[in-house]
């Protein structure tokens, strides 16, 4: 084996690296973020996290992002660490599908039909597909995706049969044979996959050079079986890695990931050597070829996964003892805090960071609705806690608003598709008017113990008055929040009426008020603090009225709200006219007019 071999090796490599790369991209954005999210919820079951483990592995094509994504759920506290073991079980066994596809590499006969199987004949045809979606396909289309995905598989196969061809030539090589029996051994097997492996952080990459090997036929069962083991212990370096600097319960799940295939490891290789002392496997001295490869891999996570399955709560337990509770002194991360934390390493993939954003939105646009809800029922039943829960709220949406904030500029320059592009532009639009909304929540639980500090109270028409604004505020607070959630964008666009009448219903008691201060029937004191709330409680209409009409002009591509309302047809008008109407006699002020009239007389 010459210079040229070597240099021809390490171009396949690099290229069957990056296909592996491609291929797992372009998966990964046809798949968007529904795997991911069917991964995070779906795992109340054990066995159905294994399963989808192994279903999402399968399909991203490593194990290592999936054990990565799995840390990150826990870090962010989205996922138990209890449920985060099936899934990292599952992991395993879907990374050897990657193995099995590559093992088509050693498809040999000279019927047409076997020639068609081998990645040599269709590869071409699949990469030149691949390239005309790509160029044909417009940004972030499905179409570009597809095509990712085609051409880098086709890359994948072309340096797997690069790299195989390179060594072929050392078949005859005594110095090789030798090296490669010395590997036998159990203990320098293990060393060198798991040595490999972590240089790559990729076991089906270090699998599939394994595979290439195999073509020079120097590679036994002998050899090959210690290293592959090695393999799946080397793979947890990149977990162990991505566990630094993040919560204890997210070491934790790396912990488990490494002890999984640590105690799986040692009982295979102690199962397997004494059963082969005794029964003297035929095979185990002969030539390893691709597919026997895969099988071993394959046959080892199936086999560890059955055994360790009924010892997950084991495998956490050893976890926690090594990964001990906080210790006096020790710094308290963001999730022992109780603080929000969206984990940095969603940003690898965007379509699921979106999605995790747009939960914590919701999340937050709760928090803002509830603050409101506090708010109102201490304006009339005032009581100290009311107002301790609304301060606390804010101080939670606060922190919603800074770190959602300071993510979404982060993933803004993430390549995303033009439906994950057009929901971050909403959230970040909105979740200033959600921070918005508790602050008006704190000004109103404020004005309300202001009121019992001074001992004032609503005269009986000022309560019905208020009583009418407050629910309708509240009913525009509820709505905003459904269709939010929702992205029901036919029913953002019935806020506007229902803010428009909050917006009337404020002018016409705020004149009222007017009647009742020149009538002496209001005191100077309590006016200024009636006045503050009537102002709090129409700005929380406005914001519920930016969060709709910002749902609704982005996904029209515009963000000129006043725009969309200029442009309505005359049909559109006299509807909104309807409603608005209809929506007037819902939220009458008529009792108060009346006696107010009757007072004046």
């Amino acid at each position: 084996m010459d210079i040229f071999n070597v240099l021809t090796m390490i171009g396949g490599l690099a290229l069957f690296l990056y296909g592996m790369n491609s291929m797992g991209n372009g998966l990964s954005k046809m798949a968007g973020s529904r795997l991911e999210s069917v991964l995070e919820r779906l795992t109340s079951k054990r066995i159905f996290a294994v399963l989808l483990g192994a279903g999402v592995t399968a399909i991203i094509q490593s194990s290592s992002a999936t054990t990565v994504m799995v840390v990150g759920f826990v870090n962010s506290g989205i996922m138990q660490l209890s449920r985060a073991v099936g899934i990292i079980m599952g992991a395993n066994i879907g990374t050897t599908i990657t193995s099995w596809m590559l093992s088509l590499t050693a498809i040999d006969g000279s019927s047409v039909l076997i020639k068609l199987l081998k990645p040599s004949s269709f590869s071409p045809i699949l990469a030149a597909i691949g390239i005309i979606l790509i160029m044909m396909g417009k940004n972030e289309s499905k179409r570009k995706d597809i095509g990712e995905f085609l051409l880098g598989f086709a890359i994948l196969m072309f340096g797997m049969e690069t790299m195989s061809s390179a060594v072929s030539g050392l078949a005859d090589n005594p110095n090789f044979t030798s090296m490669m029996t010395a590997f036998s051994n159990p203990v320098l097997g293990m060393i060198i996959g798991a040595v490999l492996t972590a240089i790559i952080q990729s076991s089906s990459a270090s699998v599939g050079i394994l595979q290439a090997l195999c073509a020079t036929g120097a590679v036994n069962y002998s050899v090959a079986l210690p290293i592959i083991m090695g393999q799946n212990i080397g793979t947890c370096v990149t977990s162990l890695i991505s566990a630094i600097g993040a919560s204890k319960n997210a070491k934790r799940a790396a912990m488990v990931h490494l002890y999984f295939n640590l105690i799986g490891t040692i009982i295979f290789m102690i199962g397997f050597y004494a059963l082969n002392h005794f029964l003297q496997f035929a095979f185990w001295n002969t030539a390893a070829n691709a597919a026997g490869i895969a099988t071993i891999h394959s046959l080892f996570n199936i086999i560890a996964t059955v055994i360790l399955f009924p010892l997950a709560n084991w495998l956490v337990r050893l976890a926690e003892l090594t990964i001990p509770d906080k210790i006096t002194g020790e710094h308290e991360t963001a999730e022992e805090t109780g603080l929000v934390r969206i984990d940095e390493r969603f940003l690898e993939r965007p379509a699921f960071a979106v999605e995790v954003c747009r939960q914590k939105v919701f999340e937050m646009a709760t928090k803002s609705k509830e603050s409101i809800v506090l708010a109102i029922e201490t304006m009339f039943d005032y009581k100290d806690e009311h107002v301790k829960q609304v301060e606390a709220l804010e101080d939670e949406i606060d922190d919603y608003e800074d770190v959602l904030g300071s993510y979404l500029v982060k993933l803004s320059g993430k390549n995303l598709s033009a439906r994950d592009g057009r929901m971050l532009t909403q959230m970040m639009h909105s979740i200033s008017d959600f921070e918005r909304m508790s602050d008006h929540a704190i000004n109103l639980a404020e004005s309300a113990a202001e009121m019992d500090a001074k001992g004032c109270s609503f005269s009986e028409d000022a309560k019905h008055e208020m009583s009418v604004l407050c629910r309708a505020v509240g009913d525009i607070v509820n709505n905003t929040l459904d269709i939010y959630v929702t992205s029901d964008i036919e029913g953002a666009k019935h806020v506007e009426p229902l803010e428009e009448v909050v917006d009337r219903l404020t002018k016409k008691i705020k004149a009222l008020h007017v009647k009742r201060l020149q009538a002496g029937e209001c005191n100077a004191q309590m006016g200024i603090i009636f006045e503050d709330m009537l102002i709090n409680l129409e700005r929380v209409s406005d914001h519920c009225s930016n969060i709709a009409m910002e749902l609704v002009a982005i996904e029209d591509n515009g963000y000129e709200v006043h725009e969309l309302l200029d442009d309505m047809s005359e049909e559109q008008r006299m509807q909104f006219k309807q409603e608005y109407e209809s929506l007037k006699k819902k939220y009458s002020l008529q009792d108060s007019n009346v006696t107010i009239e009757k007072k004046r007389e």
